[in-house]
């Protein structure tokens, strides 16, 4: 049986509606509970007990990543010790693009360490890495229409939300354990080509600029690291690799941003 993780969210949403194989959601609260006639649990990712309880009799685990938290290492640790505890055999990890100990967009660094605990734990597994939520680029713009950041000219090879979840199901469903793919788009673009497409205006910022342009919202300083360094990342080139995985793993080709557009 599989538990997917984030069911009230856009990829676990996904998978639990694509998904064949018997499956179990876990929401971490009953009002963010989808409509569904599957059995639904509750737990947070840091209560280990609920979450140990809430795995029972599964042997494979959708882990969608936590919230952002200043914590969310020491969280997923959590979830992945309730899992050992569970009997849980194999976890599928949704990562992000170019995870590693010292990647410039600080949440990656996060995905990275989850990585690497999941491997000690023994069980089988499978990380994908997907790489920026093509939706989110829109919400990326001001209430002008303005997209601002210190992306540069970098480029980035955003992925659907649909794609990340077909190719979840797909591992899901007939398991590649060991393996890490790279979820992308059929292209890479910067973020100028971007806002021309979805009619949309992108104004460079410098490091300095993007943080102080933020400052208004008081948020705390990781989250605000993790906004500023998502677009460095970009410009550094880090985000720009296109693969292949999607349509490996799915059979079908990635969405391009205009077909996103257009739906």
């Amino acid at each position: 049986m599989i538990v997917v993780t984030g069911a009230s969210g856009q990829v676990g949403g996904r998978v639990a509606k694509l998904l064949q194989k018997p499956h179990t959601l876990l929401v971490r609260e009953p009002k963010k509970a989808p409509e569904t006639d599957k059995t639904v649990k509750f737990a947070e990712y840091a209560d280990k007990t609920g979450m140990a309880k809430a795995l029972e009799g599964a042997d494979t685990l959708f882990l969608v990543s936590g919230r952002e938290d200043a914590n969310r290492r020491k969280t997923h640790e959590t979830a992945v010790d309730a899992a050992v505890q569970a009997g849980v055999q194999r976890i599928v990890y949704l990562s992000f693009a170019g995870a590693a100990p010292d990647c410039t967009f600080t949440f990656g660094r996060d995905h990275w360490y989850t990585e690497q605990y999941i491997r000690e734990t023994g069980l089988k597994f499978t990380f994908l890495r997907d790489n920026l939520y093509m939706e989110m680029i829109p919400r990326l713009a001001d209430e002008l229409g303005v997209i601002k950041g210190p992306g540069g000219t970098g480029r980035l090879a955003a992925v659907s939300y649909d794609d990340v979840a077909a190719a979840a199901v797909a591992v899901l469903e007939n398991p590649r354990d060991g393996e890490t793919f790279t979820l992308t788009g059929p292209e890479a673009f910067s973020l100028q080509e971007a806002a021309e497409v979805l009619h949309l205006r992108y104004v460079p910022e410098t490091v300095e600029e993007a943080y102080a342009s933020r400052a208004h919202y008081n948020a705390p300083a990781f989250e605000v690291a993790g906004w500023v360094t998502s677009y460095e990342a970009i410009a550094n080139g880090e985000l720009e690799e296109v693969t292949g995985d999607v349509e490996a793993l799915t059979g079908q080709k990635p969405r391009s941003l205009q077909e996103l557009r257009g739906a």
